[in-house]
């Protein structure tokens, strides 16, 4: 059985847009409950109210952040 690839988007000057079969823990290892939830925003501004996920708080505060691949070496 093959599971479906996660897929992260880096939105430009927005949020970490994730999508496919999520498994997200805290620092404690408890899992949040994503049932029903095909994708989800990680905030990257550090601004949401909902962290780790994205509220928007990105627009309201004017977060600028480019969003291209480059060499991680």
């Amino acid at each position: 059985m093959s599971e479906e690839a996660v897929k992260i988007t880096v939105r430009p000057n927005g949020p970490l847009r994730v999508e496919g079969s999520i498994v997200l823990k805290d620092a404690d290892g408890k899992e949040w409950d994503l049932t029903g939830k095909p994708a989800i925003s990680l905030c990257r501004c550090g601004h949401s109210e909902k962290r780790p996920f994205c509220d928007g708080s990105h627009n309201r505060i004017g977060f600028q952040c480019a969003a291209t691949p480059g060499n991680l070496t």
